[in-house]
């Protein structure tokens, strides 16, 4: 079974490389498959830090420090928020939520590629803190992050630096709240060096492998299964309220 959980794992980190998007928003709710609900936002939090630690020291010169205070600070704030409400809300009902998460993200960006809004101060802030809102509570909120920071025509390398030094800060804002809460109990701990392992080597192959797929397509085979994954969430969900 671990082993399953982390090739899962690194199939995610190669398909997030190659397919531009958040390795946990594909990571997520493959998790969910092995472990319970806040494991996972656990476990995802702790794999996604590692990842962002590469991209940021391979592109430390690129931050936008403007953005890193107008989105990132909402960010931060609004984390905090949506880890607190994680213990008060039933398990099925976040992964029901995690499921019209992905169904909205993978529809609109199957239908609508490059979807973004009017760059602005307040969309800056709205967007820095709904992110990490959906980041706290769920675990994923890279994708309304990347669809939102796009707006402001940031440069590749800026992009990509100051995108991956927001989700750091989320990250290592939440995952003392979990931990806090008691969501990640000891027999997990030994997976968080190896998720550092995967993560490094899965970033390394989606690497060497993003040249010779055609990212277009794949993508949107990736963004295809998160849908069918999400599906799935809010059918359990709607059978639970069935039984109940």
């Amino acid at each position: 079974m671990e082993f399953i959980f982390f090739f899962a794992a690194f199939l995610s980190e190669i398909a997030g490389t190659i397919a531009g998007f958040g390795s946990s928003t594909i990571f997520l709710p493959l998790a969910v498959l092995f472990v319970d609900f806040k494991t996972a936002l656990t476990l995802v939090a702790a794999f996604h830090v590692f990842g962002n630690l590469g991209r940021i020291g391979f592109f430390k010169h690129g931050l936008d420090k403007h953005m890193l205070i107008t989105f990132g600070i909402p960010s931060v704030a609004f984390t905090i928020l949506g880890a607190l409400l994680v213990s008060y809300i039933p398990q099925e009902l976040l992964k029901g939520m995690l499921g019209i998460f992905l169904v909205v993200y993978a529809a609109l960006s199957l239908w609508k590629e490059g979807l973004q809004v009017k760059p602005s101060l307040p969309s800056a802030m709205f967007g820095g803190g709904a992110s990490g809102f959906l980041a706290g509570l769920i675990g994923t909120g890279g994708a309304l992050r990347g669809a939102l920071l796009t707006a402001f025509g940031l440069p590749k390398e800026k992009y990509i630096a100051t995108s991956a030094a927001i989700a750091l800060a989320v990250d290592i804002t939440r995952i003392p709240v979990y931990i806090s809460q008691g969501f990640l109990k000891e027999a997990y701990y030994w997976y968080i060096p190896v998720l550092l392992l995967v993560a490094l080597l899965g970033s390394f192959t989606g690497k060497q492998t993003v040249n010779k797929i055609p990212q277009k397509q794949f993508r949107k085979v990736v963004l295809g299964a998160i849908f069918v994954i999400g599906l799935k969430f809010i059918f359990d969900l709607t059978r639970l309220f069935q039984l109940t």
